[in-house]
C-alpha cells in the first residue's frame, strides 16, 4: 500500500501542477552540444522539475482531508488553552493518519484506474494521469459547496465544468479548499463555546469570592483538561471528523 500510494502521489502532482500545459516535455542534462536557447531552456525545465517535487506535498495535501482535520485540531487545543501540547508533531501526524484513512479508497481507486495501467504499460502516461486524478475531483466536488465552486467557475468562464472529469483542477481546489476552512471553523465555533462556559463560570466564582488576583485560565486548565477526557474527547474528534466526509 505505502509503495502505491508514494507512486501514483508523485504522479498526480506532476500532473497537478502539468495540467494547464498542451503536452509533456522530455529534459535532457546534455548542455555540451546544445545550442544557448536550448540549454536555457533545458536549465528551466530541470528548475521546474525541482519545483514540481518541492510543492507536490503541499499540493496534495490540499486535495485530501488534512486542511479540515488539521484546523479543527488546532481550534480544540487552543479551546482548552494548553499551549503547545499536543505539540504540532503529534497533531500533524494524527492528522495524516486520519487522512490516510479517509482517502484510503480514493487512492485504491485512482490506483486501479489510472497509475496501475501506465505501471503495466497498458496505456499511455498522460491519459493514466487523467484517469488518476478522476477520483480525487469526485472526492473533492462531493466535499465542496456549489456556492464555493459556481464562484471559481464563473471567475474562469474558458474552463469546462460540464462535467467532474471536465472540471479542471484550478477550479475545483480552490473552491474545496475555502469549503474545508469555513467546515473547519464551524465545527471549531462547535467545541469552542462548552470551554467557553467553562471560562466564564470559573471567572464568576473568582470574582464573587473576591479572588481578583487568580487569573481565570489558570483554574479553569485543570477542569477544561477533565471535561475533555470524562467525554472521551478524541474518540469523539476523530469520529465526527471521519464521519463528516462524504
Amino acid at each position: 500500500m505505502t509503495k502505491k500510494l508514494l507512486c501514483f502521489l508523485f504522479l498526480i502532482a506532476a500532473l497537478v501542477l502539468l495540467s494547464d500545459s498542451a503536452a509533456a516535455q522530455s529534459v535532457s542534462l546534455n548542455l555540451t552540444d546544445a545550442p544557448t536557447g536550448s540549454a536555457t531552456g533545458r536549465i528551466l525545465g530541470i528548475l521546474a522539475m525541482i519545483t514540481v517535487l518541492s510543492l507536490a506535498p503541499s499540493i496534495l495535501i490540499m486535495m485530501t482531508s488534512f486542511v479540515r482535520i488539521a484546523v479543527v485540531f488546532s481550534i480544540t487545543r487552543s479551546a482548552l488553552a494548553t499551549n503547545t501540547t499536543p505539540p504540532n508533531m503529534v497533531l500533524v501526524s494524527l492528522a495524516l493518519f486520519l487522512t490516510l484513512f479517509i482517502m484510503t479508497p480514493t487512492f485504491d481507486k485512482a490506483w486501479e484506474e489510472g497509475i496501475e495501467p501506465i505501471v503495466n504499460e497498458k496505456v499511455e502516461v498522460m491519459e493514466g494521469l487523467d484517469r488518476a486524478v478522476v477520483p480525487f475531483k469526485e472526492f473533492m466536488v462531493r466535499n465542496t459547496r456549489e456556492k464555493d465552486l459556481m464562484l471559481f467557475a464563473e471567475l474562469a468562464p474558458d474552463a469546462k465544468t460540464d462535467s467532474v472529469e471536465a472540471t479542471p483542477l484550478k477550479i475545483i481546489i480552490p473552491a474545496f479548499m475555502i469549503s474545508e476552512l469555513r467546515r473547519a471553523f464551524e465545527i471549531g465555533f462547535l467545541i469552542f463555546v462548552p470551554f467557553l462556559i467553562i471560562d466564564m463560570v470559573i471567572a464568576s466564582v473568582l470574582m464573587s469570592m473576591g479572588m481578583m488576583m487568580l487569573p481565570p485560565s489558570v483554574l479553569a486548565l485543570p477542569f477544561k483538561v477533565i471535561f475533555f477526557v470524562l467525554i472521551d474527547g478524541w474518540y469523539m474528534l476523530a469520529g465526527s471528523l471521519i464521519n463528516s466526509f462524504q
